[in-house]
């Protein structure tokens, strides 16, 4: 690697514990999000639990191990997660660590406007090209955010990172320090495709015209949803994230961007997290733009697409619409994230859907359809913002429909084996949903 870039010199590369030795007891320290969190960073920096005391660990959802989560680290480090994954799961339901809801949209302005000022963020990104411009990667979303705004930015620099056209590209004289590492990111495989998240996708499906803007996330119901796309025309993409199934619709022909009217002709996103065809579908590929978060999930620029068609998930749904994403009763699962940006600008888009899909069943049996939320359960969207809710049995469009009509609507999409009840139920609250 050159030793100038211009005139000002670029950081020595160091070993991670010298390069973490930058944190201080106290200090707000930010992790890289999703598949791109700097492993040799995060261990290095857990590795001086027994030097810090009291540093705030602020992240969104990041792959891999989260040791400085763990019970015996409590006292050098809390974790205030602003979307809480599988790696901090328990250290927030046993208190140990702290969960923040907030829109993914507006955790850039965190940063930015001091609610959240940060000493150091800790990021992984590619090496730098001969222009000394390095980049983020797989993962802009709000990473780009805490880079402008640290006190002080540790780099872990890895030639497996893929280099992405958009906001992601900071030069290496931003850096305060560099560490050299040559890993593999993390994959997520996708699962075969059940035969209710098939019946799911082709419902969905059937919703979405020829033209639309798709945003949808990772996992079998996006999957599937994709799947049930091939025969589509001209669609595009403007999403918080993408997986491997977006490459097959490329490839097919079906997904082309051409009536997009922001980025007409590009795939938008703020992340990527799938397989390393992902990977190195999104390297260098112009066709693919990673842009900052606060403006991909932007209600005002999603709705300036056409026939936006957001789909996202949710872990119940009661009888009036309102939907639960986030949590299981009190205990945290995940987090608000982009749900309501998309539901919001889809619904606003001209033609747009906001759709939310789910099985009707849990792995237990138990309906996800319910008569009321579970104590304690969050609230992501609001029932006057829902349209459609989707399951294996069909689609309930609840736009414009009053309380006893959604209840009706609903009963008809949950598992046959619940509807008795959710009758009976919706019937003490409504009186009769039957027409």
């Amino acid at each position: 690697m050159p030793a100038i870039y211009g005139e000002s010199m670029i950081p020595e590369f160091v070993s991670a514990l010298q390069a973490v030795s930058a944190i201080k007891s106290g200090d707000r320290v930010f992790i890289h999000s999703v598949a791109a969190a700097p492993r040799q960073l995060i261990e290095a920096m857990t590795a001086r639990a027994p030097e810090l005391l009291g540093v705030e660990v602020v992240h969104i959802h990041t792959e891999g191990p989260a040791p400085y989560a763990a019970p015996e680290f409590s006292q050098s480090f809390r974790v205030n997660a602003l979307f809480v994954g599988a790696n901090v799961r328990q250290a927030v339901a046993e208190g140990r660590a702290d969960y923040l809801p907030v829109f993914l949209s507006e955790v850039p302005a965190l940063f930015r406007k001091g609610v959240l000022p940060l000493d150091v963020a800790l990021v992984q990104v590619s090496p730098p090209d001969r222009h000394g411009y390095c980049s983020l990667g797989v993962s802009v979303d709000v990473t780009k955010a805490a880079v402008q705004t640290a006190r002080q930015v540790i780099a872990q620099v890895n030639p497996q990172m893929p280099r992405t056209h958009g906001d992601g590209l900071i030069h290496v004289r931003q850096f305060n320090a560099l560490v050299e590492v040559d890993e593999p990111l993390p994959e997520h495989q996708s699962k075969p495709l059940t035969p209710i998240e098939m019946a799911i996708g082709r419902h969905c499906a059937e919703l979405i015209e020829d033209g639309a803007t798709l945003q949808m996330g990772i996992g079998a119901i996006p999957d599937a949803v994709l799947v049930a796309l091939k025969y589509h025309q001209r669609l595009g993409v403007h999403s918080e994230m993408f997986s491997d199934g977006v490459i097959d619709l490329v490839e097919r022909g079906v997904i082309t961007g051409e009536e997009k009217h922001t980025h007409p002709g590009k795939i938008v996103a703020g992340f990527v997290m799938g397989t390393k065809r992902l990977y190195q579908f999104v390297d260098d590929n112009p066709l693919v733009v990673l842009l900052d978060i606060a403006y991909v999930n932007d209600t005002a620029v999603i709705r300036r697409n056409p026939k936006v068609a957001a789909i996202n998930s949710a872990l119940e749904v009661d009888l009036t619409g309102q939907v639960c994403a986030d949590s299981i009763g009190v205990r945290q699962y995940s987090g608000v994230g982009g749900q309501m940006d998309f539901i919001r600008g889809a619904l606003l888009s001209e033609g747009g859907k906001p759709i939310i899909a789910l099985p009707s069943i849990t792995s237990q049996g138990e309906s996800r359809i319910v008569p009321l939320l579970k104590l304690g359960a969050g609230v992501v969207t609001t029932r006057a913002h829902v349209h459609y809710i989707v399951t294996e049995y069909g689609v309930a469009d609840l736009y414009g429909k009053n309380l006893r009509q959604r209840a009706a609507a609903l009963i008809e999409i949950a598992h046959p084996a619940h509807r008795a009840e959710l009758e009976e139920q919706a019937s003490q609250r409504f009186g009769s949903t039957r027409s």
